[in-house]
């Protein structure tokens, strides 16, 4: 497998949502009443944008070595989830459950983005073939 444009872009929005999850995650909320939580609404709202073009871009990825059917791995079944969850965590909101808001988005950051990160990385793929072998020199 190569890297082709595609790939990049969904490397590049994957990792860009691994690194701005957190700050929307835990992004300070204001402490005055009234007060716009800017900077949760800012990264939540280019969270959810790079999750999109990630499980977007996801849907027109296929491995070849990987087991599957049509071109379709079982990784391919985060996206269905990942769209599925983002929809939901924003019913949560315009039905006022903050909670349900909340633990939806922790529960999809640390399945969609830590875990499938962490299935991505490892030697036998092709980023992990990158990181360990090509940049690294490890593998």
């Amino acid at each position: 497998m190569q890297l082709t444009p595609l790939i990049a872009v969904h490397m590049t929005a994957a990792l860009a949502a691994l690194a701005i999850g957190p700050v929307a995650l835990w992004a300070r909320r204001g402490q005055a009443q009234g007060q716009r939580p800017r900077l949760h609404r800012a990264a939540g709202y280019a969270w959810v944008t790079l999750m999109l073009v990630t499980a977007i871009s996801a849907i027109f990825i296929s491995d070849p070595y990987m087991p599957n059917i049509a071109g379709f791995s079982p990784i391919h079944l985060l996206v269905p989830v990942v769209l599925g969850m983002l929809f939901l965590a924003f019913r949560f909101l315009l039905r006022g459950n903050v909670r349900g808001h909340r633990l939806t988005m922790v529960w999809l950051y640390l399945s969609a983005c830590v875990g499938a990160g962490s299935f991505a990385l490892l030697p036998n793929r092709f980023l992990g073939q990158l990181v360990w072998g090509q940049w690294l020199g490890l593998a």
